[in-house]
C-alpha cells in the first residue's frame, strides 16, 4: 500500500540495502541474502550467532524471502499494485520448487530447498498473508478481525510459517514441537501487533479484534487519541496477557526441539517477553509510546540462551 503520510519512516527495502546480482551466479546470491538480513534486522543477525554455521547461509535465504515478499506489499504504490506484485512473486515461488529459479533469492532459496528438503506451504502461506493484508488495504476498513480467532488464522500464515521453516531446516516436523512454535511464533506477532498499535493505525490497520474491543468498550476513534485513554489500556493489558499465554504454552521447545536451535528460540522467547513487560512498563499505552528493548538487553538474552542451552546440555550429559 501506499504509506500513509504520517506513518512513521520503515526499514529500507532489500533492494535499498544491496544491488541485486546481474547473473544467476549462486554465491552472488547468497552473498545478496546476507546483505539483506544484515542489514535489515539485528535480531537476525544476533541469532545467527547462535546456531551452527552451516545453517546460517540458510537462514538469510529464508529471511531475504520473507523481507522481499513483505516489502512487496507494504511498499507498492497501491493495494492493488502490491497484490500484482505478489502474484508475479508466487510465480517465481513455484519456479523455484519446480527446478527453475529466476530471482537471485530464489537462486539462493533453491539451494536450502535441495539440501534440507524444504517444502513449498510455508512459503504459500507467507504469500497468502501478505496478500490478504493488500486486500484489506484496498477495502479500507478498520479492525480487520472479528475474533481472537480470526486474528490466530491470519497469525498462523503470516508467523508461524517461519517457525516451521527453521525446525524443518533441521528435519525437525513432528506435531508437538510444531505446535510449540507456532505459540511462540503467534506470541511474537502479537506482541508486535500491541508494540505497534499507533504505527498501525496510522498505516489504516487496526489488529485488535473487534470483540475485544467491544468487551472492553473500545471505539475505534479512540486508538486516535495521543494517549491510550483507560478503555485502550484494559484492552491492551488483556491482549499482552494472551501473547504471554502463547509463550507459556510454546517454551517447552526450547527442550524439545534440536539443540542447534535451543539457543535462538530460547533468545526469541525471552525477546518476546521482554516486549510484553516493556509494554507493561509504559502503562499498556502504546499510542503515546512504542516500547523497545535495546541493544544491550537483546545482547544479554542472547548470552543467557547460550548459557542456558550449555546447562541442560551439561546436566544431561551427567
Amino acid at each position: 500500500m501506499m504509506p500513509h503520510p504520517a506513518t512513521p519512516h520503515r526499514d529500507p527495502t532489500p533492494w535499498q540495502i544491496a544491488e541485486l546480482p546481474g547473473s544467476s551466479d549462486r554465491a552472488a546470491a547468497e552473498a545478496f541474502c546476507r546483505d539483506v538480513a544484515a542489514g535489515h534486522y539485528e535480531n537476525f543477525t544476533v541469532a545467527t550467532q547462535l546456531v551452527p554455521p552451516r545453517l546460517r547461509q540458510h537462514l538469510a535465504n529464508v529471511y531475504a524471502f520473507a523481507r522481499w515478499s513483505d516489502d512487496l506489499a507494504d511498499e507498492a504504490e497501491s493495494p492493488q499494485a502490491a497484490a500484482n506484485a505478489l502474484a508475479v512473486w508466487r510465480g517465481e515461488l513455484d519456479a523455484c520448487f519446480a527446478g527453475r529459479p529466476g530471482h537471485p533469492i530464489f537462486v539462493a532459496l533453491a539451494e536450502t530447498v535441495r539440501s534440507t528438503g524444504l517444502t513449498i506451504e510455508p512459503f504459500v502461506d507467507l504469500l497468502d498473508a501478505f496478500t490478504e493484508d493488500s486486500r484489506f488495504d484496498a477495502s479500507g476498513v478498520g479492525p480487520r478481525y472479528q475474533t481472537r480467532s480470526d486474528l490466530g488464522d491470519y497469525c498462523r500464515r503470516s508467523a508461524d510459517p517461519v517457525g516451521r521453516i527453521v525446525l524443518a531446516l533441521e528435519g525437525c516436523r513432528a506435531a508437538d514441537p510444531v505446535a510449540m512454535s507456532d505459540a511462540i511464533c503467534t506470541g511474537l506477532q502479537l506482541v508486535n501487533f500491541w508494540q505497534d498499535v499507533r504505527r498501525d493505525r496510522l498505516a489504516g490497520r487496526v489488529y485488535l479484534p473487534r470483540e475485544d474491543m467491544d468487551r472492553h468498550g473500545v471505539e475505534e476513534s479512540m486508538l486516535d487519541e495521543p494517549r491510550a485513554v483507560p478503555e485502550v489500556v484494559s484492552l491492551l493489558r488483556d491482549e499482552v496477557e494472551w501473547a504471554r499465554e502463547c509463550f507459556t504454552r510454546g517454551e517447552p521447545l526450547v527442550g524439545l526441539a534440536p539443540v542447534s536451535l535451543r539457543p535462538a528460540i530460547r533468545m526469541f522467547l525471552g525477546g518476546g517477553r521482554a516486549v510484553a513487560d516493556a509494554i507493561e512498563r509504559a502503562g499498556f499505552d502504546t499510542l503515546a509510546f512504542r516500547p523497545t528493548i535495546g541493544r544491550t538487553r537483546k545482547l544479554l538474552l542472547a548470552g543467557r540462551a547460550w548459557l542456558g542451552v550449555q546447562f541442560q546440555t551439561l546436566v544431561g550429559q551427567r
